[in-house]
């Protein structure tokens, strides 16, 4: 933007401003930006300004892209002169009349007033360029980015739901891997199905607290059978039946993750499949019991006494838990990850790799793990026998993790025939439909029961 005199300026109402400026002292201490509560206010004071003249505003939501390893690699204090310094950044580059608000810890709001689409469009792009350059932190040179969502407010649209507009298409420009800019589309149906959306993670949000209340939360679980025949373990898997609808774990399990609900959820999980596993005990089939874990639960410094509650309150030995993560929580470098991983595998924990081989894979560090098992993607596994390349790194996979004192197990099993090429690559167990379905404990008691006395 350049820095001429912007004749527009002149044909706004003197309160205009004025009205803005008495939110002013609402100011976040870092950036000297608007907080969030007054930055909301000046959104509604523009957005009625705009109306009562026909203009347009737009809004550009910018979020800093990994943010939150600088904070973790840095510390707080740190993390906080890095946010400061892109503050200015923002502001350096913005000559026209704004408001600049904090939203979050690294998400920022500029509200420009009678700034059409393009105008605004060119101004996000500049943004884009100028928090890229290189940034020095303590002794490191770092290169931040940022995703960008734009929005310019429609006729009879409120302040908050063109905010929401900008907000989604910040998150649409994340998702698509960030340092890029997505506008939010004029049609009234991208705000709608926003609003919708958004409804529809409040209300699993709420469902999910009533039924940690209630106890409509249960778990199902999943045996993994070795090639000669015995259950290797169990998995638990979490299920919500709330009001007699059940929601579907890829529904609730990302919005838990989201607000932090994870973490009760991952507890509650965790003392369930302890008890389980006590049960099968009692009946006389001992099987190791499965339970994933999220990275929530192994930050938080709760997570060991948690364990350990688990373990003693059902008097169950350490060895029939297993604890499933992700293979990026097993690359997660953070001191409280691995410590937690650590501790874990020193009360005689399991610890088991799960979808391995999807994205996180590093040959270089899995040497260094303390994992006991190996559980390969079943995108490897569907495409057997016929796809021989799919056949030949199974197989890889299989002969390193063995090496590496590791039993590896094929997820998503289906048919005879998959089972066969997986057993000629040598994985040691296999789980899936063509065992058996995710069922209820009562189910499962006695379907190991009944395998017993075969």
């Amino acid at each position: 933007m350049s820095d001429q005199h912007d004749p527009r300026s002149e044909e706004r109402p003197a309160r205009y401003f004025e009205t803005i400026s008495a939110a002013n002292h609402l100011l976040d201490p870092i950036t000297g930006f608007l907080n969030r509560t007054a930055g909301l206010q000046a959104a509604v004071v523009l957005v009625a300004g705009a109306s009562a003249r026909g203009a347009p505003v737009g809004a550009i939501w910018l979020d800093i892209d990994r943010f939150r390893q600088v904070n973790e690699s840095f510390g707080h204090a740190a993390g906080d002169g890095f946010i400061a310094r892109i503050a200015e950044r923002i502001r350096s580059v913005v000559r026209l009349q704004c408001e600049f608000s904090r939203m979050g810890s690294d998400e920022f709001v500029l509200l420009l007033p009678d700034l059409d689409r393009a105008a605004a469009a060119q101004l996000a792009r500049q943004l884009l360029v100028e928090v890229r350059q290189p940034l020095q932190v303590d002794q490191l040179l770092i290169y931040p980015s940022a995703s960008i969502g734009m929005a310019i407010n429609q006729v009879g649209e409120d302040a908050l739901a063109w905010l929401e507009r900008a907000d989604r298409a910040m998150i649409g420009a994340k998702r698509q891997g960030g340092n890029r800019l997505v506008i939010s589309g004029d049609e009234l149906l991208t705000r709608r199905l926003g609003v919708q959306l958004a409804r529809e993670e409040l209300l699993i949000e709420s469902a999910l607290h009533a039924a940690l209340e209630c106890g409509c939360l249960d778990l199902h679980f999943q045996p993994i059978i070795g090639l000669d025949g015995r259950v290797e373990a169990v998995e638990a898997l979490m299920r919500c039946n709330f009001k007699g609808q059940q929601i579907a774990p890829d529904r609730f399990i990302p919005v838990a993750e989201k607000t932090g609900l994870i973490v009760r959820l991952g507890e509650w999980s965790l003392l369930q499949g302890a008890r389980c596993a006590a049960r099968l005990r009692l009946q006389g089939t001992p099987t190791k019991m499965a339970i994933n874990v999220s990275r929530a639960q192994l930050v938080s410094p709760k997570f060991m006494p948690a364990l350990h509650g688990a373990l003693v309150c059902v008097d169950v030995p350490a060895e029939l838990i297993e604890l499933e993560l992700t293979e990026s929580l097993f690359m997660d470098l953070s001191p409280t990850v691995q410590a937690n991983l650590r501790r874990a595998r020193e009360v005689g924990v399991g610890l088991a790799i799960d979808d391995f081989g999807t994205g996180y894979s590093c040959l270089a560090n899995l040497k260094d793990l303390s994992a006991t098992k190996l559980k390969l993607d079943r995108s490897f596994v569907g495409v057997l026998p016929e796809d021989r390349r799919s056949f030949a790194v199974v197989k890889a996979m299989t002969r390193l993790g063995r090496e590496l004192g590791m039993t590896v197990v094929a997820e998503g099993v289906e048919t005879r025939e998959q089972l066969l090429a997986l057993a000629e690559a040598g994985v040691d167990a296999s789980q899936g439909f063509y065992h058996a379905r995710p069922m209820p404990e009562p189910a499962l008691l006695a379907w190991m029961k009944q395998r017993v006395e075969k």
